[in-house]
């Protein structure tokens, strides 16, 4: 039965036909897959984008996420079933074994997702979030910092987001103000506002990753001063599990014309509404060397556009 979303002979016609995506199975990076696998990937990718994201695409996108008392939330019973299950919304396919993935190729994981930004853009945009989130990391981020944010995300427990711009600053990432306070235990408190936040809160995760940008004191001047921190909204004990609320704090939601089924966030920074240690200030962990951090959120940009 042919689907409504996307034509699949003409999807398959461009990745075999014309990209000749099997040749990457030559390589050994790709040898354990064939074009028997690619094509159960992509069957399994029509079937979740049909049976998940499909049937909530239009209520989702009449009625936006809803903001309480207690931050907002996209988990209406309508758009649930799409991402609480782990291995669907997060797509293991994407990632390396090091991470718990299977590994295909790029190619074919944009012909993935295609499936599913046909079927609910909105919806998509949580997962598309975090697969760039955990590219980033996997590239930069230590073996301790894949092994507790990205794991977890790979699982589909955590999700992921980046934090730019900025209410005073916008895209002129030059001018950002966010300020993190190195610890005696080698951590930092950030404090400020980001803007334009997408999947910035909700409840569809046991946790969210934000990857933050912000400006070390005494660092240089413009984009070569700033440096990236991963910011969880909650904060995990030694054993990984969650432990607390860390001091990050949903301000409002932006509301959008397109998509609306994505929160789009002003988050704040270190106001003191939750206090990590009875300190106000929302705990970071450094990704990377300081300073000269931007082309890695660059890297996030880049690395999770279909």
């Amino acid at each position: 039965m042919s689907s409504t979303l996307l034509s699949r002979r003409d999807l398959r016609f461009l990745l075999h036909d014309w990209l000749e995506a099997t040749r990457l199975t030559e390589r050994p990076r790709y040898a354990e897959h064939s074009r028997e696998t690619f094509d159960a990937v992509l069957d399994l990718a029509e079937r979740v984008a049909t049976e998940r994201f499909a049937p909530h695409n239009r209520a989702a996108d009449l009625s936006e996420p809803p903001s309480t008392a207690g931050g907002c939330t996209s988990s209406r019973r309508s758009s649930r079933p799409s991402t609480s299950s782990p291995r669907p919304a997060c797509w293991p396919p994407a990632w390396t074994p090091r991470s718990g993935g299977m590994q295909v190729p790029h190619v074919v994981q944009v012909a993935c997702f295609a499936w599913f930004q046909a079927a609910n853009i909105g919806t998509s945009a949580y997962p598309f979030l975090t697969l760039g989130n955990a590219n980033l990391l996997l590239a930069y981020g230590s073996a301790e910092q894949i092994d507790t944010w990205v794991r977890p995300m790979v699982q589909g427990r955590f999700f992921g987001t980046m934090c730019l711009s900025e209410p005073q600053a916008g895209s002129s990432l030059a001018d950002i103000t966010t300020r993190p306070e190195p610890q005696d235990d080698g951590t930092y408190r950030l404090h400020g506002t980001k803007m334009w936040i997408s999947g910035g809160d909700h409840e569809l995760s046991e946790n969210i990753v934000h990857l933050v940008l912000a400006r070390i004191p005494g660092g240089p001047p413009g984009v070569k001063g700033i440096s990236l921190f991963i910011v969880p909204k909650v904060l995990l004990d030694a054993d990984g599990a969650l432990e607390a609320r860390n001091d990050v704090v949903l301000v409002g939601l932006n509301h959008k014309m397109g998509y609306r089924g994505t929160t789009n966030t002003l988050l704040n920074f270190g106001e003191g509404v939750h206090r990590p240690g009875g300190r106000p200030g929302a705990v970071g962990y450094l990704v990377g060397e300081p300073h000269q951090r931007l082309p890695q959120m660059f890297h996030m940009l880049t690395s999770s556009r279909p």
